[in-house]
């Protein structure tokens, strides 16, 4: 059964005991054939998550479980928010960037495997806003497109694109929205907009695969460079598989000289897609996704020697290469400035002159931005726009109503990504900042640090945590006998 939306509140449910979970599945069923709308999927933590239209509509669906379907007490967590990982910036500066993508440069990050034999070089860069755009709003034409999906892809791309002229190749269409994507928001001249463009025609000549899950926004660049180094070691150059799906080259008639380090330097372009995959499907900072970046990644793989052969010591070399590439993109998003993005509602609120007031208060309290405000034509009635957190709008429409008096009304849509321009990792240094936030030990958390924290600690990551508050405060009790 098809709907017109989407359920988007979320909620992890478990049984108060572990016993009851046969029952909480047979529920779960049950409730699922009762509301077709409700979605019920097991997570990759092995979590069982229930999605619902609204908190309403959630709270229903709970009731429903515990006294109809399943029986059993359950427990129900925190709503589900989820985030994006990227790095400062906003990628207008492209013509730069593509410049110091050249791993000549030295903001790259360095990692070895445990036995030593493969180097990894890691650059990382942030894509155009509009790019990616493009390429979120496309995984699912893109899987299609590298999974070998031709004529599908092409209808499904005819049908968003009803616009386009019949004798338009679709596929062709994508390739030209993607070239002028990665320019459009560059804001270099016109002489430098050409250099850029040209430059930016060659890079996507090279793109070795798409993550997270191969269609996602962030792009592995295949590197370029020599293939045999000073030092005697072979350079997995990788193949732009990606890029010949996309029809941007041709497929790469070479055939590497016949032996056995460049045989096994051809085993590894598998691990190091898989590295990449790993770490943009996880980043640094709360295991989320990552979104809008870059990498180019430089494996160099060094000879075999007599002493060095002894695998069990460091399990498979492949396994390791794999766990290097995770760890050398992870360490080059935390070096470059990391920030956290998160999904953002277009509100829409209607509401008498009386209560503006008490209406852009509830808004300043969930971190809204107000676009614009204009009173309807022939009415006292005022139109408000404005972004709000997901994160923030749980309970938002209760505080609304009675922060007004149910005077005023909000429609909210899922707009878009945006990211926080807060230093999750600001601790202050220079004097003006000490004066306006203090020392480093009496800084609060701002935002995006809480945003951060708890997100780990409902994963049960590791969360940095002062256990004593106050140090030089002690309680004694009196003794009474």
């Amino acid at each position: 059964m098809e709907f017109q939306v989407s359920p988007t509140l979320r909620v992890a449910i478990e049984p108060s005991d572990p016993s009851d979970m046969s029952a909480l599945m047979k529920g779960l069923r049950l409730l699922n054939r009762a509301d077709p709308f409700v979605e019920i999927t097991v997570s990759a933590r092995g979590e069982h998550v229930l999605a619902a239209a609204g908190e309403v509509h959630l709270e229903r669906c709970i009731k429903d479980l515990i006294d109809r379907f399943a029986r059993v007490n359950i427990e129900v967590s925190s709503p589900l928010v989820s985030y994006r990982e990227t790095i400062e910036g906003d990628g207008s500066n492209l013509l730069e960037s593509l410049r110091s993508l050249s791993l000549n440069a030295s903001d790259y990050v360095e990692k070895r495997t445990p036995n030593g034999r493969c180097v990894i070089r890691v650059h990382v860069m942030k894509l155009p806003h509009s790019l990616t755009k493009l390429l979120d709003e496309s995984t699912d034409l893109l899987g299609d497109i590298i999974g070998g999906k031709g004529s599908h892809s092409i209808k499904i791309l005819e049908s968003q694109s009803p616009s386009l002229e019949e004798n338009v190749d679709p596929i062709e269409a994508l390739k030209s929205q993607l070239v002028e994507a990665g320019v459009s928001s560059s804001s270099e001249t016109e002489n430098d907009r050409e250099k850029c463009k040209a430059e930016w025609a060659k890079l996507l000549k090279r793109i070795w695969a798409l993550g997270p899950r191969e269609k996602g926004p962030n792009i592995l660049f295949a590197p370029d460079g020599r293939r045999i180094c000073e030092d005697g070691s072979i350079l997995v150059r990788g193949s732009p598989h990606v890029s010949q799906r996309l029809g941007f080259t041709e497929d790469s008639t070479e055939t590497p000289p016949d032996s056995a380090l460049y045989s096994e330097a051809l085993t590894l372009e598998s691990s190091i897609v898989s590295g990449f995959q790993l770490a943009t499907a996880s980043g640094p900072l709360c295991d989320e996704p990552m979104w809008g970046l870059a990498f180019t990644i430089e494996s160099h793989l060094a000879q075999d020697s007599e002493t060095e052969k002894q695998p069990e010591n460091f399990g498979i070399f492949t396994g390791q290469v794999m766990t290097a590439v995770k760890d050398a993109c992870r360490a080059a998003v935390l070096q470059t400035n990391p920030r956290i993005v998160e999904a953002m509602y277009f509100c829409e609120l209607n509401t008498a002159p009386e209560y503006l007031g008490p209406m852009y208060a509830v808004l300043s309290r969930r971190r809204a931005r107000v676009l614009k405000e204009e009173m309807q034509e022939g009415s006292s009635l005022f139109t408000v726009h404005a972004y709000v957190p997901v994160s923030e709008s749980f309970g938002f429409a209760d505080e609304l109503r009675k922060g007004t008096s149910g005077g005023a009304s909000a429609l909210m849509v899922l707009s878009h990504w945006e990211m926080l321009e807060e230093d999750p990792f600001f601790v202050p240094k220079t004097e003006e900042e000490i004066e306006e936030f203090g020392d480093g030990a009496s800084v609060l958390p701002n935002t995006a640090r809480k945003l951060i924290n708890a997100v780990r600690r409902r994963k049960g990551l590791h969360v940095e945590e002062k256990v004593v508050q106050h140090a030089t405060k002690q309680r004694t009790l009196a003794r009474k006998v």
